[in-house]
């Protein structure tokens, strides 16, 4: 069984390779969606994949990379769509 979620991180998030943090950790996790920069600041990551490889997604969302600060990870379900064959960085 697939759940889907949407992430909102923010805090120091943008400029300190985040997404790319977030691209490793999704193929680490088998985790499928996309990650991408929010014009407000915050990082926006949508996945796709097994609940327990999602929660373990959440906490490496929450640690980040080591020049970030992350302040709030906001977690939203939503149904899965089954659009997703890889983790992307969007634009």
């Amino acid at each position: 069984m697939k759940v889907a979620r949407k992430f909102l991180i923010s805090g120091e998030v943008q400029g300190v390779g985040y997404r790319y943090f977030a691209q490793r950790a999704a193929a680490r996790h088998q985790i499928l969606g996309y990650v991408r920069n929010l014009a407000d600041g915050r990082v926006e990551a949508l996945v796709e994949g097994v609940p327990e490889s999602v929660e373990a997604f959440k906490h490496d969302l929450a640690t980040g990379p080591a020049f970030s600060a992350v302040e709030n990870v906001e977690e939203i379900n939503v149904e899965p769509s089954g659009h997703y064959s890889s983790f992307r960085i969007e634009r």
